[in-house]
């Protein structure tokens, strides 16, 4: 695997050879498990017609979003692509709040307006899933510029937060994802450009996609490191993730880092996932990321059976809570129809007796004069 030089000769002039401590194992195998255990759990939901829409999920590929959102500060942003529900958990949003938001409920963290592709925390800088590929990586890019004009400009001399763009192997032959690289590294952004890359666009291999598939290369064309990593090892993530995340706070500028990593279900709940060869399915599902870290975690003597059994019931409780939360909580009323859709909501969604058009039955109709 390739990696940064940096990242080579840190770990060549340690003389420790574990990469962590028993308490960031843990925090990491929590992390992960939250993420694999709360995705079934939508699946499960979505199947028994508790979820409506397409809900795509991020099975086997928790170590790309636990190694690297865990190093970042509250203050420090995520930008997400349609597959967010883990990057949320990994922020910090409450399982409750992203279970509630798939559900469709006002106790959602979009108070039910947003659903499975549009996750959204201001109180954690969670600033969106985004359902069309590429939409996020502009946004990340004005979230950094912002990071940066706060410090240089309004003199916050304490501003050293970092944005991560989050987002697939099938977004790299889009026309942001240029624009933004040329830009992020113009202006020396404090971001950390990060590809997904699960092989699969959908249904299109990314080898038949992509004239070179090599993303990590595109970096270095745009004046930034590139850098390749195995995704299915979430050590290997978080130490390229430290090394990218550190250079973009001390004000070095942006990175690119391609993750390759895989999904273990198909590209949504409603996709068969016919197309990929079995064999190919079953090598990555040999190569599961919690397995490996547990592994790890055993061998060397980071933490036992019953410590990661404890973490797995404690995570079996917060996601059956949260799927109990979620259905009892109640549906946004039709008053909210309107709301956060007008940037003057007096324009069109309230009348002029104050109360919303849509609650006026002849809405519905289409007969209401607006």
């Amino acid at each position: 695997v390739a990696v940064s030089d940096v990242v080579k000769q840190k770990k060549s002039k340690s003389t420790h050879s574990l990469l962590i401590t028993k308490e960031e194992g843990l925090e990491l195998y929590e992390d992960m498990i939250l993420g694999r255990a709360f995705e079934d759990m939508c699946a499960q939901m979505y199947y028994r017609g508790k979820m409506f829409g397409f809900v795509h999920l991020y099975n086997g590929q928790e170590a790309v979003s636990t190694g690297f959102i865990k190093l970042l500060k509250q203050q420090d942003s995520v930008v997400s692509t349609y597959r967010d529900h883990v990057h949320a958990l990994s922020k910090g949003v409450p399982a409750r709040a992203v279970m509630s938001e798939l559900f469709g409920k006002t106790t959602g963290c979009c108070r039910g307006q947003g659903g499975s592709m549009h996750m959204f925390s201001r109180e954690h800088n969670l600033l969106g899933g985004f359902a069309f590929i590429g939409e996020g990586i502009p946004v990340a890019t004005g979230a950094a510029f912002t990071s940066k004009y706060k410090r240089e400009v309004l003199k916050e001399a304490d501003c050293d937060h970092v944005t991560l763009a989050f987002f697939g192997d099938g977004t790299c032959n889009n026309g942001q994802f240029f624009e933004c690289l040329n830009m992020a590294a113009l202006w020396k952004l404090p971001i950390v450009f990060v590809v997904e890359n699960n092989l699969w666009a959908i249904g299109m291999s990314h080898l038949r996609a992509t004239s070179d598939p090599q993303i990590y290369k595109k970096g270095p064309a745009f004046g930034m490191p590139g850098i390749h990593v195995d995704g299915m090892d979430v050590l290997k993530v978080r130490e390229v993730a430290k090394e990218a995340i550190g250079r973009a706070r001390r004000g070095e500028g942006p990175t690119l880092v391609e993750c390759e990593t895989y999904r273990f279900r198909g590209h949504s709940l409603a996709d068969p996932d016919e197309l990929r060869d079995p064999a190919e399915k079953a090598h990555y599902a040999a190569r599961d990321p919690i397995t490996a870290l547990k592994k790890y975690l055993i061998e060397n003597s980071l933490a036992s059976e019953a410590d990661l059994k404890a973490i797995d019931k404690k995570i079996d409780e917060v996601v059956e809570d949260a799927v109990e939360f979620a259905d009892e909580s109640p549906v946004p009323s039709q008053s909210q129809l309107l709301e956060n859709v007008f940037a003057d909501p007096k324009g069109f969604g309230i009348g002029a007796d104050g109360r919303y058009r849509c609650e006026d039955p002849k809405f519905t109709e289409g007969t209401a004069h607006v």
